[in-house]
């Protein structure tokens, strides 16, 4: 069981407040990831679950049991850190199996779950190497084999892929996503990524200066955030935000035209997402602009418009558009994919 519960948990360095008041509940065998801007306060919340830092105020249990003045060795939980920590004297065997040796294991368990976790990790013919005959990606799963002969009650991973390169952090990604459907095990993730937080997550949770901005799934922060932190921090390249008026059912933009508002107060801003505009002709849509910048990426283009009153809209073309820089296009929004917020940020 790896059921986690944190009720009200704070941290405090002297004066100043780092999480202020968090309040979540994760399953057992879910993956949850946590996510936001540098200084959000995300590893210290994952520290703070795993006895690394101490709990101010608010209480954590394990499933159903109160740990919070627990060391980290009585929580069950084995951690992941952005560096390897591997011992460079020591074989991988050897840093595999320490945990249990220095618990009293006996060799024919080391032996027995270290051979488990290689195989589970594909690290068998690397066994008898040192880290330095490894490559980054393979020091990692060492590291995470480190982890799972303990059979722990949950897994933490702190930034685990930050040191990677571009290719080997999509298959340390890959790796890491079979790994959780294999064991079934509860695993929280911190990570700046969104990519990572995007395709491995079961929930996300986004945090904006030690605060819970909003827990969900991958889709429902991507098609319905709930503040406006979230909209621009999810999603590459962020969302479109307009400032825009509303009366009645429909709502205008600054200078240009509107559309329909089916919400049931005034908004300030709306939002919508680079794919959700199409280009046309100008004087057709719900805005005019210049093109400004094209971006080929291959199968798609970014086209930065550059929309009087509203400053620049990007959105999401096909590789195979022809809008050059210098046209002057119209922008027409979907319907049925706009947000709006209000004068405070919350969604309408």
């Amino acid at each position: 069981m790896g059921a986690i519960n944190l009720d009200g948990v704070e941290k405090w360095f002297g004066e100043a407040q780092v999480i202020k008041g968090v309040n979540l509940e994760i399953e057992d065998g879910e993956f949850i990831v946590f996510v936001g801007p540098s200084g959000c306060g995300k590893s210290t919340l994952l520290r703070m679950i795993g006895g690394l830092e101490d709990i101010s105020r608010g209480a954590l249990r394990i499933d159903g049991a109160d740990v919070t003045a627990e060391p980290p060795a009585k929580r069950g939980l084995a951690m992941v850190f952005q560096s390897y920590a591997l011992y460079p004297h020591m074989s991988v065997r050897d840093n595999m199996g320490f945990p249990l040796k220095t618990a009293g294991a006996s060799r024919a368990e080391i032996d027995a779950a270290v051979n488990t976790a290689a195989e589970v990790l594909k690290l068998e013919q690397y066994l008898d190497r040192r880290p330095k005959d490894l490559s980054g990606g393979q020091r990692q799963r060492v590291a995470i084999g480190r982890c799972i002969v303990r059979d722990p009650t949950a897994f933490l991973f702190d930034e685990p892929l930050s040191n990677l390169d571009a290719a080997l952090r999509v298959e340390m990604r890959l790796e890491i996503a079979k790994l959780h459907q294999r064991l079934g095990a509860t695993m929280i993730y911190v990570t700046h990524d969104q990519v990572e937080a995007m395709t491995l997550a079961d929930r996300i949770v986004v945090l904006e200066f030690g605060k819970i901005a909003q827990v969900g799934t991958p889709k429902e922060l991507y098609e319905r955030p709930q503040n406006l932190f979230v909209a621009q921090f999810i999603g590459s390249p962020k969302m479109n935000i307009l400032p825009c008026h509303t009366e009645g059912s429909s709502f205008s933009l600054p200078q240009n035209r509107g559309g329909a508002f089916t919400g049931t107060r005034a908004a300030a801003h709306l939002g919508i997402r680079p794919e959700h505009i199409t280009i046309g002709a100008a004087g057709t849509g719900q805005c005019d602009g210049t093109v400004d910048v094209v971006e080929y990426l291959g199968a798609d283009s970014f086209v930065v418009v550059d929309c009087p009153g509203l400053g620049n809209l990007t959105v999401r073309t096909d590789g195979d558009s022809t809008v050059k820089v210098g046209d002057a296009v119209g922008l027409s929004f979907m319907a049925e994919k706009l947000s709006f917020f209000d004068a405070e940020g919350l969604r309408v």
